[in-house]
């Protein structure tokens, strides 16, 4: 068992694809498409921002990505824009989320998000899920002003906790995000929810769960 289990929020603890989905009727039938190029390119987006190191903050990010995904999928509707980026700030979580949240909670641990999204954002989506109670630590990259995949922004879980990087589990579903996470020393766990191909061989994850399920083992006691 760890001192502290901390989750990337988007895409391991909240569907980013859920918004899309809702409104799937108005966006039209390439609505799966356009969400799948909306994601790749708030992701890309926050890559070279850090690099130029001209932050902008995930909100943001999260617009510019839509009107570049609505510009990629010209037969979407983009009169449903507005719907779409309401319809982000409330994202559903997986199912087995506050299940999970909970158990660990009883087990003594810290548990916390850690992730690119900005303060408001992850405020409203962990309000929206009714998550507030299971988490003691919610953690913006708003606090650096620069994403992920930077040492720095994981450093933020240890200054917040006041634990050396080896009492941390850090669980995510993106594979860039964990091995970020490997090299600065978290124990990892990729949430491979997508049954995606495995890379950067070289920082290996831990653990691989095909959802969150899998992190409480027998007796009730995190894997």
């Amino acid at each position: 068992m760890h001192a502290a289990y901390f989750f990337d929020a988007y895409g391991t603890l909240f569907d980013v694809h859920a918004a899309t989905r809702k409104l799937a009727d108005k966006v039209g039938p390439e609505h799966a498409l356009l969400s799948d190029v909306w994601r790749q390119k708030q992701l890309e987006y926050s890559w070279t921002r850090t690099l130029m190191d001209r932050y902008a903050d995930f909100w943001l990010l999260t617009q510019q990505a839509l009107d570049f995904a609505f510009a990629k999928v010209p037969g979407a509707n983009q009169s449903a824009r507005k719907e779409l980026l309401d319809a982000y700030w409330t994202l559903d979580c997986f199912e087995e989320v506050p299940v999970i949240l909970k158990a660990l909670k009883e087990c003594g641990v810290q548990t916390g998000i850690l992730s690119n999204g900005s303060t408001g954002m992850l405020e409203a989506a962990v309000k929206s899920s009714g998550l507030k109670d299971l988490l003691d630590h919610t953690i913006s990259v708003d606090q650096l002003s620069r994403f992920k995949a930077v040492p720095a922004v994981y450093q933020l879980v240890t200054d917040a906790c006041r634990i050396y990087p080896d009492a941390v589990s850090f669980q995510s579903s993106n594979r860039w995000d964990i091995a970020g996470a490997n090299a600065f020393g978290f124990r990892t766990v990729w949430i491979n929810r997508g049954g995606q191909p495995d890379e950067y061989t070289d920082l290996a994850p831990d653990l691989v769960l095909a959802d969150l399920n899998g992190l409480i083992g027998k007796g009730g006691k995190p894997a």
